[in-house]
């Protein structure tokens, strides 16, 4: 089961600094990006000549994670509280991103083998025009985890730990596995609250 306490099993995917990340070509792995799926012009920075030409949006091979970060603001207890993860846009065009993640917890292993989380959105989803090595993020922030040693929920619920998530990004942009920085994925409850994909860094 990828939930509970256990942190065996291997990964072979790609290591960043001391965080797990894979990536995914599509939730359903089809061709990420399709003809003609563009946004409009004033969504994208202008062309030179003063003209804007319409972006295509990121695919799963466009995209690489950043291994997550517990975020600076976050809920008061023992557990995680709330992570960060950036998403750098690794072509050699630009390309768009917008809307809000779903997300899992998962063991070491594969990404298809997980427990979707309840996902609450937090704010609104506009969007976010990448350039190359441009990066977009999300905040996570999980029911918290009170107390010492295995911890406890205020719910009453068992506490549960995922070495990693499985984060799936709309439009087509893959399914992204990451792990903490530090450490591993502490929650109560299965509900996660997630802002919309921004350029800007959540704290």
């Amino acid at each position: 089961m990828p939930g509970g306490r256990r942190r065996g099993g291997r990964w072979r995917g790609q290591w960043h600094g001391r965080g797990l990340v894979r990536t995914d070509r599509s939730a359903d792995g089809s061709p990420s990006r399709t003809a003609g799926d563009t946004v409009p012009a004033s969504s994208t920075s202008p062309a030179p000549g003063g003209s804007a030409e319409p972006v295509g949006r990121c695919g799963a091979e466009d995209l690489e994670a950043t291994a997550a970060h517990q975020a600076d603001v976050h809920p008061q207890g023992t557990g995680t509280g709330a992570a960060v993860v950036g998403f750098t846009n690794t072509s050699g065009a630009p390309c768009v991103v917008e809307g809000f993640p779903t997300v899992a917890g998962a063991a070491n292993g594969s990404p298809e083998i997980n427990v979707p989380l309840t996902v609450r959105h937090t704010g609104t989803a506009a969007p976010v025009a990448l350039a190359p090595g441009g990066r977009a993020w999300v905040k996570l922030t999980f029911h918290q985890v009170q107390g010492e040693g295995d911890g406890s929920c205020a719910s009453g619920e068992a506490p549960v730990q995922y070495p990693t998530m499985v984060l799936g990004l709309p439009g087509g942009a893959g399914r992204h596995q990451v792990a903490l920085d530090d450490g591993v994925f502490a929650e109560c409850d299965g509900v996660v609250a997630v802002t919309a994909l921004s350029a800007a860094e959540p704290s």
